[in-house]
C-alpha cells in the first residue's frame, strides 16, 4: 500500500471485514458442521475419558475427537509430537486457507489461557515422582502459549509475527478486538485473529474444586442452573481492510464494527454483582460501532451458567437492551476459556449469514432475578443484521465485539457507510 494511502487510512478509520474463518470445537470440524449443530441445538457435552474424574463432582466436558484431529494432520511433519492445541489450531487455519488461499496475514493475534498446560502437568509430575523424563523435551517445547500458533503457521508456510493475549476468559474476544483496532487504525491491512484452548486435567480439577462446575447439565440463565462445564477448541478469522478486500474480489462474510473493554477489579473470581463492568464493555462496543442498543438483533452471552456470572451479565444486558434475543451457546459446547470468544464470534458470523438465532439449550425457566428474552432450547429463524458477543473473565476483565451482516441491511447505517 502506498505511504500516502496508508496515512489517509489512519486519519479515516478503515472498515474491517471478515473474509474467511475456520473452527474446530465440540460442535464440529468446520463451519458447515458447526452450523448444523447450532441449527439442530445439539448437546455436544460428553463424559470425560481423557483422564480420571472419579473424584470430581463434574464428569463431563465439551471435547474434540483426538482420533479425528490426528488423522486429519498425518501429513504435518512430526505431528505426533505436537500438543492437541496445535492440532486444533492447524485444523482451524486449514479451513480458513481453503476459503482464502491467498490470505497472507501481516500479524497474528491469538487469545488463550492455558497454553500447553497438560504438558506442564506431565513434566512437573515426573520431576516430583522421579519419573521417566525421556519425553521432557517435547513437554517443555510445547508448553509456551505461542507454540500452537507457530505450529499452525509453519504447517502452511506462514511466518507472521504473533501476539498472544492471555486475559482470562475474555482472551479470544480481546484478540479479535485488538486485531480489529489494528486494521481499523490503518497500521495493518490483514490480520489473523482467534483463540484456542485444550481441556487439561489441572484446569478441569481446578474449576471443579472451586465448585464452579456442575455435575448436571449446563443451564445458562436458568433458575435451576448449578454451574459450568468446560470445553475446548480453536477458531480463527481472516480480518482485512474492507475496501482492499473488495478491490481484490474477496468474499466478505461479515463486518466487525465495534469493540469495547472494561475492568472492574471487584474480585479475583466473582463479577461485580450489579454488572457494571459488563455493561461498560457493551456500551463501549456500541459507541465504537456508532450504533444504539436498539440496533442489536442478537446477543451471544458469556453465559457460563454459574450463579454470579449469569446474574451480573443478565442485569447488564437488561440495563442496556430492551428484550433483545439472548442465548449462551456454552450450553451446547461448554466453556472453552480463551477460545470461547473466538468460537462464539464464529457463532455470530453464522447467525448473521444464515439468519437464525442460536439456542440456549437445557433451559426450563428464567431466574427470577433476571429479565431476558432467552432463545430457549431451539434455534429459530430471524432477521439478524447486527450481533453482539460477550466474554467476561476472572478478575473482572470484560470484552464485547459487535458484528454486522454484509452488505448492511437497509435502514441500519453508521457514520462512514457508503
Amino acid at each position: 500500500m502506498a505511504q500516502a494511502d496508508r496515512r489517509e487510512s489512519m486519519n479515516d478509520p478503515a472498515r474491517v471485514a471478515v473474509t474467511a474463518a475456520g473452527v474446530v470445537s465440540p460442535l464440529g470440524f468446520g463451519l458447515a458442521e458447526t452450523l448444523e449443530s447450532l441449527q439442530s441445538a445439539r448437546d455436544c457435552v460428553s463424559p470425560v475419558m481423557r483422564f480420571s474424574v472419579t473424584e470430581c463432582r463434574c464428569k463431563t466436558a465439551g471435547q474434540v475427537s483426538d482420533a479425528r484431529l490426528l488423522s486429519s494432520h498425518a501429513q504435518v511433519p512430526r505431528s505426533g509430537r505436537l500438543h492437541r492445541a496445535s492440532h486444533m489450531m492447524i485444523e482451524a487455519l486449514q479451513e480458513l486457507l481453503t476459503q482464502q488461499p491467498e490470505f497472507e496475514p501481516e500479524l497474528a493475534v491469538v487469545g488463550t489461557t492455558s497454553g500447553g498446560m497438560s504438558y506442564g502437568e506431565r513434566y512437573y509430575r515426573s520431576l516430583q515422582r522421579a519419573g521417566d523424563l525421556r519425553h521432557a523435551a517435547t513437554w517443555i517445547a510445547n508448553y509456551p502459549a505461542q507454540k500452537p500458533v507457530i505450529d499452525a503457521q509453519a504447517a502452511f508456510g506462514i511466518s507472521a509475527p504473533c501476539e498472544v493475549i492471555a486475559n482470562a476468559c475474555a482472551s479470544g474476544t480481546n484478540a479479535i478486538g485488538h486485531a480489529f483496532e489494528c486494521v481499523r487504525s490503518g497500521c495493518y491491512q490483514r490480520v489473523l485473529a482467534g483463540g484456542y484452548d485444550a481441556v487439561s486435567e489441572m484446569v478441569f480439577v481446578g474449576f471443579d474444586s472451586l465448585q464452579a462446575s456442575t455435575p448436571e447439565k449446563c443451564r445458562p440463565f436458568d433458575q435451576h442452573r448449578s454451574g459450568m462445564v468446560l470445553g475446548e477448541g480453536a477458531a480463527v478469522l481472516a480480518m482485512e481492510n474492507l475496501e482492499l478486500a473488495r478491490r481484490r474480489g474477496a468474499p466478505v462474510l461479515a463486518e466487525i464494527i465495534g469493540y469495547g473493554i472494561s475492568t472492574d477489579n471487584f474480585h479475583i473470581t466473582q463479577p461485580e454483582p450489579s454488572g457494571s463492568g459488563p455493561r461498560q464493555a457493551m456500551q463501549r462496543a456500541l459507541e465504537s460501532a456508532d450504533i444504539s442498543a436498539a440496533d442489536v438483533d442478537y446477543i451471544n452471552a458469556h453465559g457460563t451458567a454459574t450463579l454470579f456470572n449469569d446474574t451480573a451479565e443478565g442485569r447488564a444486558i437488561s440495563a442496556l437492551f430492551n428484550r433483545v434475543p439472548v442465548s449462551s451457546t456454552k450450553s451446547m459446547m461448554g466453556h472453552s476459556l480463551g477460545a470461547a470468544g473466538a468460537i462464539e464470534a464464529i457463532v455470530c458470523l453464522l447467525a448473521l449469514e444464515h439468519q437464525f438465532l442460536p439456542a440456549n439449550i437445557n433451559f426450563s425457566g428464567l431466574d427470577d432475578d433476571l429479565d431476558l428474552n432467552i432463545v430457549a432450547n431451539e434455534a429459530r429463524p430471524a432477521v439478524v443484521r447486527t450481533a453482539l458477543s460477550n466474554s467476561f473473565g476472572f478478575g473482572g476483565t470484560n470484552a464485547s465485539i459487535v458484528m454486522r451482516k454484509f452488505p448492511p441491511s437497509p435502514g441500519l447505517r453508521r457514520t462512514g457507510d457508503a
